[in-house]
């Protein structure tokens, strides 16, 4: 197997996110931005939202990382279209790497792309890469206090993934804290938890998200 490694241009172009969007818009696919820590659980979460979504949807992922490619491989093997962004130092992605990276994929035959960022709780929540939905993830072992530290993920996130739920009892792990917080910063912000290894609560999000598909998908075609 084969993974295709793309390297990071850092350039950047206001109207590069607007045109990802429409190009994606055009296509009928839906891109979502997973962000979080490094060791959060990200690509154990995406491996278990593809497990609950490939019978319906056609699924790639984008796979960043500063080098290697080790998660891209783990995805590849599962059978989904992957493409690794190796991005040698910078800690976030640009819109214009996406735009660069899309002609990789067969976007005929894709419904939902799923972009794993940089390990990160800084860098990525600044930039907006064409995505249609920004999903952070905090896991539980990384504390209660995060969204404080690092208010702007947060905010910027439409959904809130509490992952490695199964560690909550091993860990002063204060739920309601990060809730009010998380509310504080971002009325808007959905929340939910997630056992990556069993799955469970993973059913929960793919629920909302197909609500949010068909919602984001009737207001693409009205403008």
């Amino acid at each position: 197997m084969e993974i295709k490694i793309v390297r990071q241009i850092m350039e950047w172009n206001e109207k590069c996110d607007d045109e990802i969007q429409k190009l994606l818009n055009e296509k009928g696919i839906f891109m979502i931005n997973v962000m979080g820590s490094p060791g959060g659980g990200k690509t154990s979460f995406i491996i278990k939202l593809i497990e609950k979504l490939r019978d319906k949807y056609r699924v790639g992922v984008i796979e960043a990382d500063i080098a290697g490619k080790l998660d891209a491989v783990t995805i590849g093997l599962m059978g989904i279209p992957v493409v690794q962004l190796n991005t040698e130092g910078a800690c976030h992605i640009e819109a214009m790497s996406i735009k660069k990276i899309l002609p990789e994929f067969n976007l005929d035959t894709l419904d939902i792309l799923i972009i794993e960022n940089i390990g990160n709780l800084v860098c990525p929540a600044e930039f907006e890469i064409g995505e249609h939905l920004k999903i952070a993830l905090l896991s539980i072992p990384e504390g209660d206090d995060k969204v404080e530290k690092y208010p702007l993920m947060f905010t910027k996130a439409d959904a809130l993934i509490l992952s490695k739920y199964d560690l909550k009892e091993y860990f002063n792990f204060d739920e309601r804290r990060v809730e009010a917080r998380g509310k504080e910063v971002n009325p808007n912000l959905q929340i939910f938890n997630a056992n990556s290894i069993t799955g469970e609560g993973i059913d929960n999000f793919v629920h909302w998200l197909e609500r949010e598909m068909d919602r984001r998908k009737v207001k693409a075609k009205e403008e």
